[in-house]
């Protein structure tokens, strides 16, 4: 295992033969990287010294937080001096490794390209990289760029990470989940062994955030941070925004991308005529989008050349493409500085080439402000990617990549206004994608659900409970959110733990020997998990589509399809299938259905059927997401279908659903029912419903209803009805009878009053008793009684406490005698307001003259509030101190209504005056 060198007295040469141990010179057993030589030129270099003393002064636990913007050198410099800091040989004779890690794969591979060039060596000797499905690194190997994924992988299956001497994360800034968990995991590793080294790299002023989280396993205060300054030269900023939209509900307009496009050509024009060699890059959001500007560039550039005007510098332009979906070789070209000869360049790209690579000859940069992250619908439990405005920071390291190699202009297809409204910084991607496969990780790990991990961002806790359940569904988790020996198997498989059951359930399960049975389930999931858009999101055709271009060898994304498909077949045949689920097929699944049947395997909550009398093609989901098929797409009347894409949308693609399906393959109705066997339930379910329990019994898959039939419920089924709707909807559903709701009022006052024994009456208290009181109405009702024959006053009656119910009539009186003789109501408060209500007795004036005393009700304690009314039954006065408005307001009330009301007498005494409810007798 190696150590970190480090001197007494000064820093570490970085840049000679030889460093110091301990005071002394030693010999390294290998030739150090160059670092003069592989520097020169770039902006970091100037850095190195304080990153060498930084790291040096950390001693064995050495980490480093490294914040320098894009281009300035910092992935070609900070990998080969951490590997020349380590210095020395394992016992078994080969050099202790430095793991760089980049967040997409055309980086890894073209850091390792560049580092290996400047060194002087091939690619694949001291330097190289690992990225799935290909890797150019020995024994030999020093420095070594992998993705995130692969660094997890190897985490798991070997904790100590053992030959490894550090690790370098790359681009921290962009907060891919992946990059978090590995910060999370990192920190535990070096608890275990202080000798392994971490030097986390930000292009954004985020670096604190990351020096806190390095440092907080050593409680030595936060990792030192070493910046470098901006590598930019002059920058002219352009606005154009676009006069159409940027999107609509059906995503990114082709109005937007036409003048992106013609945006481009136009600012590549005057370009070329100020610097012939001058690139440009564009950046759009997606794949799609990149083949459309592509496009339209081609055309203008062809209308252009045959005008013979050449944009008026007679210099050809080659467009190129630049996203996760072209091959290797493509990618490679449009990353790598042009040869001599060669003409100028637009690059279109995705955010791929915003921040993790460094695109040689860029000039000019035409940004649309828009940017693909991930999103999660946690209504319809749907994940995937939306596109958004970029982030501030993005913006920012976009244009930036126009003047790393001289001056330079961006032009950006927005306003200012947009530019400032945007977020300051990218969504971190596990706030808001599907954490599946993240919590597999955690769980193999021996941290379920990221608890006691130090992570930049902590899971939100539904999405990760939401990732638990599925995981335990699969047999991947036990009750504890331990990983059990399948999880562990599948956490090896480099694909979402669903589709890595589904492979290895599949391959038993298909139709055809085991060999055969494998290599469908593989290409099968490889064509799920990867970038080509199922035409019409019919799966079937587009698997057909794959295996045809594949023979003619022309088409990237079959080859890529088919490197994984055979990657994933050498999985399937090494790992154990285990025991086939009970419930799924005994008998092999027809090729036809195959697909169909794997996807199931993968989505058993996305099994959907046919909505009948439904508008358009909508769909039901097993999970309870509605969703419709895109117009015109093959799949159209199928009954069933098993979903392996869902996503939200809006207008004529979602057939008025809120979502729509992307892709999926159509399978029989005993299959789905196969392979979602464990979502399958057969109960009675009653219900009370407009007063009266009915019941009938349901056969589901998840929320797809096979059969219902009418049934008698039980009486253990009717109660547990009745009891479900009143918590539901409250005793409103059986009603209060106005004795009912009478009584329950002067209770209700008493229990505020004058507290225990009498008692609570409140909605959710006789809810929550419903057995101390409702006993017999609730056996009555779950026979199949009416509702309206339920009268809830002598049930009440039941709660009244003995003896202190005998005064129930005194305490609080359903109607109080006034002077007239008149016995009038009382209204009683709300029981369930909390506004501390007054009873109420309204009654004509005349009936209460001479009424000095206002009555009290529970023992005294509160008065009650009259509603003096006029002859026409209107309020007049409002007041709970009758002598007070005999003696004052009283007189102006006379003089306004002896005029209105001649009939009625209003004397200028009332206090001798005799009360009554009659009207004065004519002479």
């Amino acid at each position: 295992m190696s150590s970190w060198p480090h001197e007494t007295s000064r820093t570490p040469r970085v840049q000679g033969v030889a460093v110091r141990d301990n005071g002394r010179v030693t010999s390294p057993a290998r030739r150090p990287f160059d670092l003069a030589a592989i520097g020169a030129g770039l902006v970091f270099a100037e850095s190195l010294n304080r990153l060498a003393a930084a790291l040096a002064d950390g001693g064995a636990a050495a980490t480093a937080v490294v914040q320098a913007p894009p281009g300035t050198g910092k992935t070609t410099l900070v990998p080969p001096l951490v590997a020349n800091l380590a210095g020395r040989r394992l016992p078994d004779g080969r050099p202790p490794r430095v793991v760089v890690t980049q967040p997409r794969r055309v980086a890894a591979r073209s850091a390792a390209r560049r580092l290996a060039f400047l060194d002087g060596g091939p690619l694949g000797g001291r330097v190289g990289y690992t990225v799935r499905g290909e890797r150019r690194a020995g024994a030999e190997t020093l420095v070594e760029f992998v993705t995130p994924g692969i660094l997890l992988r190897r985490l798991l299956a070997d904790p100590g990470l053992e030959g490894t001497a550090a690790v370098v994360v790359d681009e921290v800034h962009e907060r891919g989940l992946e990059t978090d968990l590995l910060l999370g995991l990192l920190g535990e590793v070096r608890q275990l062994r202080g000798d392994l080294a971490v030097v986390a790299m930000s292009a954004t002023l985020d670096a604190p955030r990351f020096a806190s989280l390095l440092g907080a396993h050593d409680g030595a205060g936060p990792a030192p941070v070493v910046d470098c300054p901006s590598a930019l030269h002059p920058l002219d900023v352009s606005w154009a925004p676009a006069p159409a939209p940027r999107q609509d509900e059906r995503g990114v307009t082709r109005a937007f991308l036409d003048h992106v496009a013609d945006t481009a050509a136009a600012a590549h024009a005057e370009a070329l005529a100020g610097n012939p060699g001058a690139d440009a890059l564009v950046f759009v959001p997606g794949a799609r989008e990149v083949s459309l500007v592509a496009g339209r560039l081609r055309d203008r550039l062809r209308g252009r050349a045959g005008a013979g005007t050449g944009g008026g510098t007679g210099v050809r332009t080659e467009v190129l493409e630049l996203h996760g979906q072209i091959d290797a070789a493509a990618q490679d070209r449009a990353v790598s500085g042009r040869a001599p000869g060669e003409p100028p360049r637009i690059i279109v790209s995705t955010s791929l080439a915003e921040s993790s690579l460094t695109v040689p000859g860029v000039r000019l940069v035409v940004d649309s402000g828009l940017a693909r992250e991930p999103r999660r619908d946690t209504t319809r439990g749907m994940s995937g990617l939306v596109t958004v405005s970029c982030s501030r920071a993005s913006a920012e390291q976009r244009a930036g990549r126009a003047a790393r190699q001289g001056p330079g202009r961006v032009v950006r297809c927005y306003d200012q206004r947009t530019l400032g409204a945007a977020p300051a910084h990218p969504t971190p991607e596990i706030a808001v994608a599907d954490l599946t496969s993240a919590a597999l990780t955690l769980a193999c790990w021996g941290a379920p659900a990221g608890e006691g991990l130090a992570l930049p961002d902590a899971p939100p806790r539904p999405a990760m409970d939401d990732a638990v359940r599925t995981l335990h569904d699969l047999g991947a988790v036990d009750d504890g959110g331990r990983a059990t020996a399948l999880g562990r198997a599948l956490s090896s498989i480099p694909a979402d733990p669903r589709l890595a059951r589904a492979l290895l359930d599949g391959s038993a399960l298909l139709e055809g020997s085991p060999a055969a049975g494998r290599r469908v389930a593989a290409e099968i999931v490889a064509a799920v998990a990867g970038d080509a858009r199922a035409p019409g999101a019919d799966l079937t055709r587009l698997l057909a589509e794959l295996r045809a271009a594949q023979g003619s060898g022309r088409d990237p994304a079959a080859r890529r399809w088919a490197d994984e498909a055979r990657r994933l077949e050498g999985i399937a045949r090494q790992e154990a299938a285990g025991a086939v689920p009970e419930g799924e097929p005994s008998e092999p699944v027809a090729a036809a259905e195959a697909v169909g049947f794997v996807v199931a395997l993968a989505f058993p909550d996305r099994v959907a059927r046919r909505m009948p009398g439904a508008a358009g093609e909508s769909y039901l989901l097993a999970s309870g997401t509605r969703a419709g098929l895109p117009a015109g797409s093959p799949l159209s009347g199928h009954e069933w279908l098993a979903v392996a894409e869902v996503s939200r949308a809006q207008g004529r693609d979602a057939a008025g659903t809120g979502a729509v399906i992307r892709a999926a393959a159509p399978l029989e109705a005993g299959t789905a029912l196969a392979a979602a066997a464990h979502l399958v339930t057969d109960r009675v379910e009653a219900r009370f419903e407009r007063g009266r329990v009915a019941a009938r019994r349901e056969r589901r898959l998840g929320s797809i209803a096979l059969s219902t039939t009418p049934v008698r419920p039980s009486a253990d089924e009717g109660r547990d009805a009745v009891a479900r709707a009143l918590a539901a909807d409250g005793l409103g559903v059986v009603g209060w009878s106005p004795g009912a709701d009478a009584l329950r009022r002067r209770l209700a006052l008493l229990r505020r009053e004058l507290g225990d024994p009498w008692p609570d009456v409140s909605e959710p208290a006789l809810v929550a008793r419903l057995a101390d009181w409702l006993g017999p109405e609730l056996d009555r009702l779950a026979g199949g009684a009416a509702a309206q024959g339920v009268d809830l006053a002598d049930p009440l009656r039941r709660l009244l406490p003995w003896p202190e119910a005998a005064r129930l009539g005194e305490l609080a009186p359903e109607r109080l005698e006034v002077p007239s003789g008149s016995r009038v109501r009382i209204d009683y408060p709300d029981p369930d307001g909390d506004d501390g209500g007054r009873p109420v007795v309204a009654v004509k004036l005349q009936e209460c003259f001479g009424w000095a005393e206002t009555p009290r009700v529970a023992g005294g304690r509160v008065p009650v509030l009259f509603h003096l009314l006029s002859p026409a039954g209107r309020p007049l006065a409002v007041t709970d101190d009758l002598a007070s408005f005999w003696s004052g307001p009283y007189a102006q009330v006379r003089a306004e209504m002896r005029g209105r009301y001649p009939r009625h007498p209003w004397p200028e005494d009332p206090w001798t005056a005799p009360a009554t409810a009659r009207t004065t007798r004519r002479g």
